[in-house]
């Protein structure tokens, strides 16, 4: 207990309070539930939205970012049809340049990030990955596992081995995430992916174990047809989505390394 005097000389006494295990966990409950409450609070008293929306993203984020950001916007708008395409950034640009297909796009920016014309969303390092269970990162020479040319990602990881002089071999590639983080998990290669996409069962590498480090990067919104309301009512919960901090991986979710 602590004590203070206040602006008229009275003492003021303040109690501090550590929660017991039980009220921890029901203070998770109660912020969820606050957050709800607020959402419905708000879903009642703005204009009720209806119609369609497209959204464009890298399927990098699909997994890791959108389930939680759309389903809070179904929440506050069930009446809005969301769309949501998934392509490479380079091809997202294309999109966008025709303006008749995409309202919104999330693209990975390139270096420096802030030459990319979109608005910031999130700022993430880029790191060398590798399965937690096998040992590709020690091959020689270095497999790896790359998106299509025009990536960003291929680019650096190609510059930064060619400078550091590691000798390497393209064994994988793909424009799917999904097919690169299979070729990782088995083994078969290693790969350079924004920190936060990392899955259970992958680790990032870093200038320990030999690996050059990599530029970060940029995730950055987009727009796309002449703004409206549905459009963006989206831009602002991917906005708060892309804008929260990860949680982090526990060790309990990741696959043990074998002995």
């Amino acid at each position: 207990m602590s004590a203070h005097l206040d602006p008229d000389g009275l003492r003021t006494f303040v109690a501090i309070v550590d929660l017991a295990p039980d009220g921890e966990a029901l203070l998770g409950y109660a912020r969820r539930l606050l957050k709800l409450h607020d959402e419905a609070v708000a879903a009642l008293m703005r204009p009720a939205l209806s119609g369609r929306v497209c959204v464009g993203t890298p399927d990098d984020y699909v997994d890791r970012f959108l389930p939680e950001i759309l389903a809070r916007f179904a929440r506050a708008f069930p009446r809005v049809q969301v769309e949501v395409t998934c392509e490479t950034s380079v091809n997202l640009r294309r999109l966008l340049a025709t303006g008749v297909r995409l309202d919104l796009a999330v693209i990975t920016a390139g270096c420096p990030p802030d030459g990319e014309p979109g608005e910031v969303l999130r700022r993430e390092p880029v790191v060398w990955a590798t399965a937690e269970r096998h040992l590709a990162h020690e091959q020689e020479p270095l497999p790896l596992a790359l998106f299509q040319a025009g990536c960003v990602f291929r680019d650096w990881a190609l510059a930064s081995l060619n400078q550091s002089g590691r000798p390497y071999r393209i064994a994988y590639t793909s424009a799917s995430f999904s097919s690169i983080l299979a070729a990782v998990k088995a083994g078969l290669a290693v790969t350079a992916l924004c920190r936060s996409v990392l899955p259970a069962g992958v680790r990032p590498l870093g200038v320990e174990e030999g690996f050059p480090a990599l530029p970060s990067t940029a995730i950055t919104l987009h727009r796309g047809r002449p703004e409206s309301a549905v459009a963006e009512g989206l831009a602002g919960y991917l906005r708060e989505g892309f804008g929260a901090e990860m949680p982090p991986i526990l060790a309990a979710d990741r696959i043990p390394i074998a002995a």
